[in-house]
């Protein structure tokens, strides 16, 4: 599922009639109606209401650790549950549901079971307790619990422990998958980047031939990119260094091997793991660097087109700004909500380095002035550090607190040194690495530079 801290509730589910490589159909349904459609298929209307209602969270709970974790989209396939008790739990599309059943699901659809102190849906293994018995919950079982008494939550607590809680009324959303629609390499940065390290990090505790990434930031440095080589190497992928879906998926599949996400007895994931930096979405009335970073790309992208109008760069999400997303979502097919998600980002960093890939002759000065689309930090080499080089040595000649440097194309210590010098100066973020707002900063002192000549 999509980069959240808090899971929701699919609006629907992808079913697969069959089983995992048995050619079979895949069908869409309705959340809810799923359930309906597994509970009646499972379990009694005759039941107690606290039996009928203990195993319907269950299968909720089930479902729900199948979505959260992409369990079988990490393995390649492209539904989120089977229809088999082989594997999964017994759906019979088509099948009528029974009312009470009914009833009770639509009351508590959106309601699951957790492990206490864990955010993912938990593994509410069953059985029937009687062909089949199981670790976890026995169906028939619960029909004597309930005779007893025994609430719901009681009935639960007596199969999977007291240290389970239940969450109520969780938002029901559109569920995107989680791969972020565009690779990851050096130079990248957002949330995305930092649920890759933390993973690669966990991964790195069962296989050590991992390097351990040291600073769990949103940034794709060379560590980074040493550790993604060295999975690919060792879950046999090209090893180019490149998060692409495949890597993506298979990183989250070890991930959740290791953690035993699929399991009863899980190593779990905490709210502190799942923490988001980074802002899902942007909107108008948002402030800060991020807005700000945003309305550069747009900017540059807006002077090379007249269909979209300019935006302030200010780091303040006003109407403005707004006006000249829509735009930009128009055109380039996209809903016009004036909304930055990802998929408006994605489209946005495309268009934007395929901007400046192709700017006219003479329409600028000098593109090394123009922020190349990734950002710039320690340990990378190339003509984007070298054109950053470039600029603060132009820079420093007319500003006595940035050092001149080497020109070598290598992002060391003595460039780093350079731009949080710069970043201290002029009041931006001091950590050393340059995106869209250092860079044209640095670009403006170094014209202040050509101007002086």
């Amino acid at each position: 599922m999509s980069l959240r801290s808090t899971p929701v509730i699919p609006e629907s589910i992808t079913v697969h009639l069959g089983l995992p490589d048995q050619a079979a159909e895949n069908v869409r349904v309705s959340f809810p109606d799923y359930i309906k459609n597994v509970a009646s298929s499972e379990i009694y209307p005759s039941w107690p209401e606290a039996s009928i209602r203990a195993n319907i969270l269950a299968q909720i709970s089930y479902a729900l650790n199948r979505v959260y974790t992409e369990f079988y989209r990490t393995q390649g396939y492209d539904f989120d549950i089977t229809s088999t008790t082989q594997y999964d739990q017994m759906y019979i599309h088509g099948r009528d549901v029974f009312e009470n059943i009914s009833q009770i699901v639509d009351d508590i659809f959106n309601d699951y079971i957790v492990k206490q102190g864990n955010v993912q849906p938990f593994f509410a293994q069953y059985c029937n307790g009687t062909t089949s018995t199981c670790p976890g919950l026995s169906q028939w079982g619960t029909v004597d619990l309930a005779e007893q008494g025994l609430t719901p939550y009681e009935i639960l607590q007596y199969y999977y422990g007291k240290d389970i809680n239940l969450v109520f009324n969780a938002p029901v959303e559109d569920v995107l998958m989680s791969y972020p629609g565009r690779s990851l390499r050096l130079g990248s940065a957002g949330e995305e980047v930092r649920v890759i390290k933390r993973q690669l990090n966990r991964i790195a505790e069962n296989y050590p031939a991992i390097p351990k990434i040291p600073e769990l930031n949103g940034y794709f440095n060379r560590e980074t990119e040493d550790a993604v080589r060295a999975f690919q190497r060792i879950f046999n992928l090209t090893q180019d260094g490149i998060v692409g879906k495949a890597t993506w998926y298979k990183i989250k599949a070890i991930y959740n091997g290791v953690k035993r996400l699929n399991e009863l007895y899980s190593e779990g994931i905490t709210p502190e793991e799942v923490e988001r930096f980074y802002p899902e979405l942007l909107r108008e009335g948002d402030r800060g660097k991020y807005v700000q970073e945003m309305q550069y790309i747009l900017a540059v992208i807006a002077f090379f087109d007249d269909e979209i109008p300019l935006p302030p760069v200010n780091g303040v999400f006003d109407a403005k700004t707004r006006q000249s997303l829509e735009a930009f979502q128009r055109q380039y097919g996209l809903a016009p909500d004036g909304i930055l998600g990802p998929k408006t980002r994605n489209q946005l960093l495309e268009v934007y380095r395929d901007t400046v890939a192709n700017v006219p002759p003479n329409a600028v000065p000098d593109t090394s002035f123009l922020y190349p689309g990734r950002y710039v930090l320690r340990g990378m080499r190339g003509d984007d550090v070298r054109d950053l080089q470039n600029l603060i040595n132009l820079a420093a000649e007319t500003h006595d607190f940035i050092p001149s440097i080497a020109v070598d194309g290598i992002f060391g210590s003595k460039t780093e040194a350079a731009v949080r010098a710069i970043q201290q100066n002029e009041g931006l973020e001091v950590n050393g690495i340059v995106g869209p707002i250092t860079w044209n900063r640095i670009g403006d002192l170094a014209k202040q530079s050509l101007e002086a000549k």
